[in-house]
């Protein structure tokens, strides 16, 4: 594992080059029903990704009179439905995890969730894909786990009342991006306000729970340094908007997602 820099800790005005623009560019999925689990090593052959299934009826546009994103519903990504059971749970603290695995081309990330719910629920026996909600190269973010139910985890950690982002890829071997810092930002952003909790209960899988590295040391980095805490703490004081997307929209964007546009 090499060792990777920490970044330079933002001033308050790096933090207003979070701009409009750039969270503009964070497309992603619908409302945060969704997973938690523990950064499970899997296959690091990359998936061919399938056809999209039809989904439920679109929703409003997000308002764009202030930072917005959108979330895509588990439809729009194939998910198979929950497995009855689960623990039950209330929000009040947020974790950051990596999948571990290498996500060179961002066009995979479709049939590369796909993959992660076969495996939790047919390998290991958890009733769905483990986190709540994730987050890939590009920024698009994406509802997995109810969050409602606990997610799921191989280390040994309780993750009862923990909400579960995961950022794909593996941050050992590959750099975070921006957009997905910012993508992870936004989705933290909507938990916070969501569950009224705050930005301080933030951490990261490795501080939470022995014997992992995830995420990663990129994604760590910024964790350490307090990046992503102020990347949230500057969308709760400027205003931000993430809504659910469903439907033939939906389904719109995931084509463009692997068609790389």
């Amino acid at each position: 594992m090499s060792a990777v820099e920490s970044p330079k800790k933002p001033t308050a005005g790096d933090r207003e080059g979070l701009t409009r623009r750039r969270l503009l560019a964070v497309a992603g999925g619908a409302g945060l029903a969704t997973v938690v689990a523990g950064c499970t090593r899997e296959s690091s052959a990359a998936p061919t990704p399938g056809p999209t299934p039809a989904v439920t009826p679109a929703l409003t546009e997000p308002s764009s009179t202030v930072p917005s994103g959108v979330m895509l519903c588990r439809q729009a990504w194939g998910a198979r439905p929950a497995l009855p059971g689960g623990r039950p749970q209330t929000i009040d603290r947020m974790t950051i995890h990596h999948s571990a695995v290498a996500l060179p081309d961002n066009r995979a990330i479709i049939a590369r969730l796909q993959q992660h719910q076969r495996f939790h629920q047919d390998d290991r026996g958890w009733v769905d894909i483990a986190y709540h909600a994730a987050v890939d190269r590009d920024g698009n973010i994406y509802q997995l786990r109810d969050t409602a139910i606990a997610g799921d985890t191989a280390t040994d950690y309780d993750t009862t009342g923990h909400f579960l982002v995961l950022c794909e890829g593996n941050f050992d071997q590959e750099a975070v991006s921006e957009a997905q810092l910012d993508g992870a930002a936004l989705v933290f952003a909507w938990a916070t306000r969501r569950f009224g909790i705050g930005v301080d209960t933030l951490a990261s899988h490795r501080e939470v729970a022995s014997g992992t590295d995830c995420p990663g040391q990129s994604l760590q980095a910024h964790v350490d340094s307090g990046d992503l805490a102020q990347r949230i703490s500057a969308l709760l004081s400027s205003g931000f908007d993430l809504q659910p997307l469903c439907g033939p929209d939906a389904d719109k964007r995931v084509a463009a997602i692997e068609a790389g546009r």
